[in-house]
């Protein structure tokens, strides 16, 4: 099994949290001694990871130029979800409604960090994007994302419109964003299988993308400027589907 470098607090955390089993290894900076420090040696060790004390150049050497605030990890790839029916069919045995996000054309690995870490925090069963279009999964892309790139399925795909039709054969509605649609994110019915489309900002989705869409809506702009970054428009759509689902649960 490939091996991957967990740098920085929040990358190291999330794979306690998630999948302890497969750390390898795991050193600190041995002059630190803050809290911070001291809960995620505590954490190590409630999981039955031990760490190892190491100096600052050594860290250095293993994060191979990441950022790592004094804690890295060698570890065993995470295994997530590798295609799109791998996760539908796991949520159709568990009788859960499908929330994706699909990014076409988001290239900046800061973009796509955010979008990782706002799609974690929302509950999104995957994030699709296509292979030509996309930015991988690399170093600044973990360390934005704040360990979500451990725990949210970044599926990228060769063709995304096939992989859109894809999805509406099995029920799942494409809902794009586009600045010029006549209704609103509001309007988008939340509680059923869905997707968010997002283009990237300024270009905005391609046309297939679009065209293949079951539905576009905006996001209403009541100030002066034109449009919002790529991952505070997947914030405001995704929330807007939990705060619908969340709806539901309170009134069963």
């Amino acid at each position: 099994m490939s091996s991957q470098v967990l740098a920085g607090f929040h990358a190291v955390v999330a794979r306690l949290r998630h999948a302890p089993a497969s750390i390898k290894e795991l050193y600190f900076d041995e002059s630190r001694r803050d809290k911070r420090m001291a809960n995620l040696l505590e954490q190590a060790a409630a999981a039955g990871v031990k760490p190892r004390a190491a100096t600052a150049a050594r860290l250095d050497g293993l994060a191979g130029g990441m950022r790592h605030q004094g804690v890295v990890a060698l570890a065993q790839a995470n295994v997530l979800a590798v295609d799109v029916d791998e996760v539908l069919d796991t949520l159709e045995d568990r009788g859960e409604p499908a929330l994706l996000l699909i990014l076409d054309g988001v290239t900046d690995p800061h973009n796509l960090g955010a979008c990782l870490r706002t799609a974690d925090a929302a509950g999104v069963h995957a994030v699709i994007a296509p292979r030509d279009r996309a930015v991988g999964l690399n170093a600044t892309v973990r360390r934005v994302a704040c360990g979500a790139a451990e725990t949210v399925p970044y599926i990228m795909v060769t063709n995304l419109a096939r992989t859109m039709r894809a999805l509406k054969e099995r029920d799942v509605w494409l809902v794009g964003t586009d600045d010029q649609a006549g209704g609103s994110l509001h309007q988008v019915d939340g509680r059923r299988s869905m997707a968010w489309v997002m283009g990237a900002e300024g270009e905005g989705m391609r046309r297939l993308t679009r065209e293949t869409c079951d539905e576009l809506v905006q996001i209403p702009m009541l100030g002066s400027v034109e449009s919002l970054n790529v991952s505070v428009a997947s914030a405001v759509c995704l929330y807007e589907t939990v705060r619908q689902r969340l709806a539901v649960q309170g009134a069963g």
